[in-house]
């Protein structure tokens, strides 16, 4: 029998983690200087976040804020992300979810401020994945308007772009947060290419996508889906 981890050993783990995928996503491009924030939810209902004005590519585990589901203080660590409230809104709203990542991948970024639409579907791959990628409107950076902005959307879509801002990605794991930005960024980036190249695209057809969708229950993947649920159209 695996013996359960204690609060500490579980919390240490996860400080660990932060510093990885912080530093992955710096690595990366999705992140520069101060920007995003990353979180994870704990066994214990308390969420470990990035902290306020942080290099996320630099991070070490003391560096990681503490706080309750209400975005309090835990202890006298360090202040959470001016944007806490991307996550507390996706926690409160996605109990199935333990992961949120914050980035600002420049391809989805300025796929975004063109008004081109990630929701359409394109990519064969991410139909049957993700279904597709729903922007949400501008809001402030750094201020309460960002969680009430997401809401609507976040609780039918693991993916979304803030409109001129970034990316929010919630994941079972941090990693799972991590691989649907990698997703993302990828699909923003061919999207980008397509346009280069021919100045517009065109949506798979209907049938084709409902093929897919189709395949999609025949390998039993019930992740949510943004074609299925028609989140965000």
């Amino acid at each position: 029998m695996v013996p359960t981890p204690t609060r500490n050993e579980e919390e240490t783990r996860l400080r660990q983690a932060l510093c990885r995928v912080g530093a992955l996503c710096y690595k990366k491009g999705f992140i520069v200087g101060t920007d995003g924030n990353l979180s994870v939810r704990t066994a214990h209902d308390t969420i470990l976040v990035t902290p306020t004005g942080a290099m996320k590519g630099f991070l070490e585990p003391h560096h990681i804020a503490h706080v309750d589901m209400d975005g309090r203080a835990i202890d006298d660590g360090p202040r959470a992300s001016s944007e806490i409230g991307i996550h507390l809104t996706s926690y409160r709203e996605r109990p199935d979810m333990h992961a949120v990542v914050h980035t600002h991948p420049p391809h989805a970024v300025a796929l975004s401020i063109a008004g081109i639409d990630m929701q359409l579907p394109l990519i064969p791959e991410v139909v049957v994945t993700i279904g597709g990628t729903p922007t949400t409107p501008y809001a402030t950076p750094g201020t309460h308007e960002l969680g009430d902005s997401i809401r609507d959307v976040v609780r039918c879509s693991d993916t979304l772009i803030m409109k001129n801002h970034g990316a929010v990605t919630l994941g079972s794991n941090l990693l799972d947060a991590f691989k649907k930005l990698d997703m993302i960024e990828h699909t923003a980036r061919i999207l980008w290419l397509a346009h280069a190249v021919k100045g517009g695209i065109e949506p798979l057809p209907q049938e084709a996508v409902k093929k897919l969708l189709e395949t999609r229950r025949q390998l039993g993947i019930k992740t949510t889906n943004t074609l299925e649920n028609q989140c965000g159209l």
